[in-house]
């Protein structure tokens, strides 16, 4: 469990007791089933990370709702979209083992995470991980009803792959590129799970990035 869950239903749950106190304990429910709700979503269950040399696990869970050839400076490259909705466990994970090398936060608009156009607009977390012979670039990036992102590492630290490294309230996209060399082993329409699900096989050569919206900002293209 996050603890930020035992914040949101510590203060419903508060509000339940006085409710039910002052009115009636019929109107208390909604405040009841609120702080449950929270208690729900901020879930952080364990997860059995692949020990498979080169493998890339999702950094978050959500449905792959998009599988498609890009291009990266002129190469062509492979993209896969996860979508995460309310339902969706929110804690973020490192899809390898490496050093966190940087870590740029920019502010921006909460619009819909399905929306290409987030990758620019909406407000993002930008890290860059260096590590089995790659870099991976990742963007926590808040959604339509995401509020906050949290990034719990500092430049310098090193992580493990599928260890916990963040969280994105309420609903976010995740999308991983992947150079000549990685080879994805998701397809369109395929529930993913952070830290556990393998999204590709990497090469010994292979140079992956991975970004929270359609595209990286300045340097992705659709093909």
């Amino acid at each position: 469990m996050v603890r930020d869950g035992y914040y949101y239903a510590g203060g419903f749950l508060l509000a339940a007791i006085l409710v039910s106190w002052l009115a009636s304990p019929w109107l208390a429910i909604p405040c009841v089933l609120l702080g449950w709700f929270f208690l729900w979503f901020f879930r952080d269950p364990d997860r059995t990370v692949p020990s498979t040399p080169g493998a890339i696990v999702s950094p978050a869970d959500g449905k792959v709702t998009q599988v498609a050839e890009c291009t990266v400076d002129g190469s062509s490259a492979v993209r896969i979209s996860i979508f995460l909705n309310v339902f969706d466990v929110h804690v973020n994970r490192s899809p390898i083992t490496g050093v966190i090398r940087s870590v740029r936060y920019q502010k921006g608009r909460f619009g819909n995470a399905m929306d290409p156009a987030c990758s620019d607009q909406n407000e993002q977390n930008i890290v860059s991980v260096e590590g089995e012979g790659h870099t991976v670039v990742f963007k926590q990036i808040a959604g339509l009803l995401a509020r906050r992102i949290v990034f719990t590492k500092q430049v310098g630290d090193p992580v493990e792959r599928g260890e916990r490294v963040g969280l994105i309230k309420f609903g976010s996209r995740v999308d991983v590129i992947l150079e000549p060399g990685a080879v994805p082993q998701t397809k369109l329409g395929d529930r993913v799970k952070g830290g556990e699900s393998v999204l590709a096989q990497r090469a010994e050569s292979g140079r992956i990035l991975v970004d929270s919206a359609a595209h990286e900002v300045g340097r992705w293209k659709k093909n």
